[in-house]
């Protein structure tokens, strides 16, 4: 589906921020869709993610991390992620250092990184997205 399909399926509320979410995860495809003649062409969404595979081995204590923050609302986690963000904004940005720093797993800061819009992950720091993309 487009993005005006989608818009016009489910409303217009949060559809760019929850595609770009997908994106980051790399849950869904984007494509050009062959326009009729005479239109512009646009781009459309494939999910990618109807069934789950897992290929890594970790500690149990990182795969509780990463369970908790998969299933905690934006709200448990908002405190930490705007600490986080702080940092990140005054130079602090190795996902070693903030774990240490907060008495976590690296997995965590990391995990936290890929679940909130605005931070992702880089080599081995993390960085503030633009709001823009």
């Amino acid at each position: 589906m487009t993005e005006e399909e989608i818009c016009a399926e489910i409303g217009t509320e949060s559809v760019a921020e929850c595609l770009g979410l997908l994106k980051k995860g790399n849950l869904i495809e984007e494509q050009w869709r062959m326009p009729k003649p005479g239109e512009r062409p646009s781009k459309e969404y494939k999910t990618t993610y109807s069934r789950f595979r897992a290929g890594f081995q970790c500690s149990m204590e990182d795969l509780g991390d990463l369970l908790y923050i998969s299933t905690s609302t934006d709200e448990e986690l908002r405190g930490m992620v705007d600490c986080l963000e702080q940092d990140v904004r005054s130079g602090i940005s190795s996902y070693n250092d903030l774990a240490r720093k907060y008495k976590v797993s690296p997995v965590y800061i990391k995990g936290l990184a890929k679940r909130m819009p605005n931070l992702d992950v880089k080599g081995q720091g993390l960085v503030l997205l633009d709001e823009s993309q």
